[in-house]
């Protein structure tokens, strides 16, 4: 009993004091500092290092960049802005298929003034707006007639240009297209649908119908040989021009008399 009293005395002996434990809380803050300056070391960035500058900036708003603007557009708003300058530079659909009213109404007034010098730059100019319009005016003003020549009136009229462009291309340097022969022959029908148009009001099977036919050929050959001649800078060759001219609208006139 009296060695186990020693054996608790011993050991619970102990050589702690007061100030071995201020010693060891001094130890302690100073290991936790230099703890802290380690850390806030290693957060910080080194010198000569590369660093973001998101690191060393502070956080400012967005003020674009190079090839990223700041406004912001939606899909629906680009596809508009798209669309509405696409349709900015398209030309007009009148442009697009060629139909130039102003350009129609001098056509016409040359044709019905024979005299009227002709504009080679116009007249040259590939428009089947006006010869389609007068071949179904033809047409029409013979059916008043009592007369359904439209079948005559287009094959005659394909016939003649195919004939003129051979012609003219033999005798004309430069050359000319169809289309610009196909235009001017159409334009000068005008003449004779006033012609066809008088037959729906009286006969012209006499004298006076007979006249007005020659007439009426006279005034469509000379139309079409003048804007040949212009377009095609063929001058002294309008007498030749205008003979087979005569010829073609001489089988238009027949259709209106007979």
């Amino acid at each position: 009993m009296a060695h186990f009293e020693q054996f608790h005395c011993d050991f619970y002996q102990s050589n702690y004091n007061i100030d071995d434990q201020e010693d060891y809380s001094t130890c302690d803050s100073s290991e936790n500092l230099s703890g802290n300056r380690k850390s806030q070391t290693g957060h910080r960035p080194l010198a000569g290092a590369f660093v973001p500058s998101e690191m060393l900036l502070p956080s400012q708003s967005y003020t674009g960049q190079i090839l990223q603007p700041t406004v912001l557009y939606s899909s629906n708003t680009l596809s508009h802005l798209s669309y509405t300058d696409g349709f900015d530079e398209e030309p007009p659909l009148l442009e697009e298929l060629g139909i130039n009213f102003e350009h129609i109404w001098q056509k016409t007034l040359t044709v019905l003034n024979p005299m009227k010098p002709a504009d080679g730059s116009i007249m040259n100019e590939t428009d089947l707006t006006g010869p389609v319009v007068f071949c179904l005016a033809l047409g029409a003003t013979l059916l008043l007639a009592g007369k359904v020549h439209f079948g005559y009136v287009y094959g005659v009229s394909v016939t003649g240009c195919l004939a003129m462009h051979a012609l003219l291309n033999l005798m004309s340097i430069p050359g000319v297209s169809h289309g610009c022969v196909a235009s001017v022959l159409g334009y000068c029908l005008l003449p004779m649908v006033i012609l066809s148009s008088s037959a729906a009001i009286f006969s012209l099977h006499g004298i006076l119908g007979t006249l007005l036919a020659l007439f009426v050929i006279g005034w469509c050959s000379l139309s079409a040989s003048k804007i040949f001649t212009s377009a095609l800078a063929m001058e002294g060759q309008q007498l030749l021009i205008a003979y087979p001219c005569a010829l073609l609208y001489g089988l238009f006139a027949l259709l209106a008399v007979f």
